[in-house]
Formats: C-alpha cells, sequence, structure tokens
C-alpha cells in the first residue's frame, strides 16, 4: 500500500481503541448490575466476557484481507 498505513496497522489501532471503550462501557454498566440478583450478574459477566470476541475477528480477518471460513 503506498503513502498510508497498512491494514494490520489500522486494525491494531482501532483494536485497541475499541476495546478500551468497550471495557469502559462494560465497567460502567457493571455498577448497575451488581445489585442484582447472581443469575443476572452471572449473565451479564459472561455476555460481556464473549460480545468482544466477534468485532476483534471481523477486525482480524479484515486486516488479513480474508472472509470467516465457511460453515
Amino acid at each position: 500500500m503506498c503513502g498510508g498505513m497498512s491494514r494490520v496497522a489500522i486494525a491494531v489501532l482501532v483494536g485497541l481503541l475499541g476495546f478500551l471503550l468497550y471495557v469502559g462501557a462494560v465497567v460502567a454498566l457493571a455498577d448497575s448490575v451488581l445489585g442484582m440478583h447472581w443469575t443476572v450478574q452471572t449473565a451479564y459477566f459472561i455476555a460481556a466476557g464473549v460480545a468482544w470476541a466477534w468485532p476483534a475477528q471481523r477486525l482480524m480477518y479484515w486486516a488479513a484481507r480474508r472472509g470467516p471460513p465457511a460453515t
């Protein structure tokens, strides 16, 4: 790529910024969940712990200029 950042460099910057924003949002929302029943807390933290993986995977495929594997 001439004169610009590579896809990998862009993916690293976007991934780090996105992950920091995601963690901030999860922590901010966790305050409202902490007073709830333990099952609600468990569901929230499981969902929050897994939800970042899909956008991260898409970003990595984009950086590698590949699509996800066919299922």
